[in-house]
């Protein structure tokens, strides 16, 4: 699938008539009294590209009839948008520029980006320093006054405060992290890897590969300061390389996928005290498989009931069911259709999970059974070079 060069001009006039429809439809809702369900939704795509052979950001639309994506265009010259985020209102798109250098001195960016509200074309608006090299992850707090930014070589994570129009101040606060690892070869420092607020945004947890410790901050959200919890981590299996964490709907458990084990982590959240137990670990590839692969990417179905992990080399989602003590039972595993699964994503009506296939260049789309879990392929592959991360908008902003 080729891409078409969109003029200005295009773009406006194509994602019009799309807000047209989404007016009418709007108001036959209003003439019947029930919310008409959404019938696309629209999706971004952090790239890499330097390495990689990516653009920029892409957008694209998924249409929820069929799971198949639709390239629309393209925001070209920001430099390794690996991972995205956006405010709650979605009025501001923020992208971590992960890079090692920046001017001339060590460490990386994020840039922020307006959101055009009809047709979701970006607007540049400032980039900052991370205070840290290789940025590779962000969060944007629910009240969209902070960004925070995990530096994946810098090992630390930093927050930067939200200007009224959208646009980032400089960093104002920074918590290094300290130690290594067991493996010698990937852990002879920190690398922080990921940072993840909970839901009523009193605490931050920061993954950190390098310490094998999922780091523990409790997070002022009209200030923007990070202070050490108590305690300040949850230590992982020596050697397992703590990757991502995600939460459960009902804010009582958590999940961490690791990358170089790969395994899976239940835990209990005390969402007071910030306080994560582990609850079991469960491998991440099937009996049997021997080559190397890597965990990546972890999500909780909006229903709560099934867990989904991508893991590299192996190619595949698996499948876990969430019981309600918040215990893990094997359901699958399902091959990606592409190389290197990174960034996944399954959008807000739960039918449909997108895989990022980084290394084939493209994004596969999935239908899950919501009894079952289980994933069946849905829709066609779409093209987007060196593909790392996807947000999807919901369909309320």
């Amino acid at each position: 699938m080729r891409e078409r060069n969109w003029t200005r001009r295009e773009f406006m006039r194509l994602t019009g008539l799309g807000s047209v429809a989404m007016s009418l439809a709007c108001t036959r809702s209003t003439w019947t009294g029930v919310p008409q369900p959404p019938k696309e939704l629209w999706v971004y795509v952090g790239t890499y590209t330097s390495g990689g052979k990516g653009e920029g950001i892409y957008l694209c639309r998924l249409d929820l009839a069929t799971g198949t994506l639709h390239r629309v265009g393209v925001t070209r010259g920001v430099a390794e948008p690996s991972f995205l985020a956006m405010d709650r209102e979605g009025r501001y798109l923020y992208a971590v520029n992960e890079l090692t250098e920046l001017d001339g001195k060590p460490g990386g960016a994020v840039s922020a980006f307006r959101i055009h509200p009809q047709t979701r074309e970006l607007t540049f608006i400032n980039q900052q320093p991370t205070q840290g090299g290789a940025p590779c992850h962000l969060a944007v707090s629910a009240n969209g006054r902070f960004v925070l930014v995990a530096n994946y070589v810098g090992g630390n994570v930093s927050v930067l405060p939200v200007r009224p129009e959208g646009g980032l101040d400089a960093a104002i606060d920074v918590k290094q992290h300290e130690g290594s690892g067991a493996n010698p070869k990937r852990q002879s420092g920190p690398h922080a890897h990921q940072v993840v607020l909970d839901a009523a945004d009193r605490h931050a947890f920061v993954p950190d590969l390098g310490l094998d410790k999922i780091m523990v901050y409790r997070f002022d959200s009209e200030q923007g300061r990070l202070t050490p919890g108590e305690p300040g981590w949850v230590s992982t299996q020596p050697g397992a390389g703590p990757r991502h964490l995600t939460f459960h709907p009902n804010g009582r458990f958590a999940f961490g996928i690791h990358e170089m084990s790969p395994t899976i982590t239940a835990y209990a959240y005390d969402e007071k005290s910030g306080v994560l137990k582990e609850l079991q670990t469960v491998p991440a590839l099937p009996p049997g498989f021997t080559g190397t692969s890597y965990g990546a990417d972890i999500h909780v179905s909006p229903d709560g009931l099934f867990l989904y992990g991508s893991i590299r080399g192996h190619d595949s989602i698996v499948v876990h069911a969430i019981d309600s003590s918040g215990r893990l039972t094997y359901v699958e595993h399902v091959l990606t259709r592409g190389r290197w699964p990174r960034n996944f994503a399954i959008e807000p009506t739960g039918r449909y999970l997108l895989v990022a296939n980084q290394h084939t260049n493209d994004i596969f789309c999935f239908e899950r059974d919501r009894q079952t879990g289980r994933l069946t392929p849905a829709g066609e592959a779409v093209e987007i070079p060196s593909p790392v991360c996807l947000l999807v908008v919901p369909p309320t902003v």
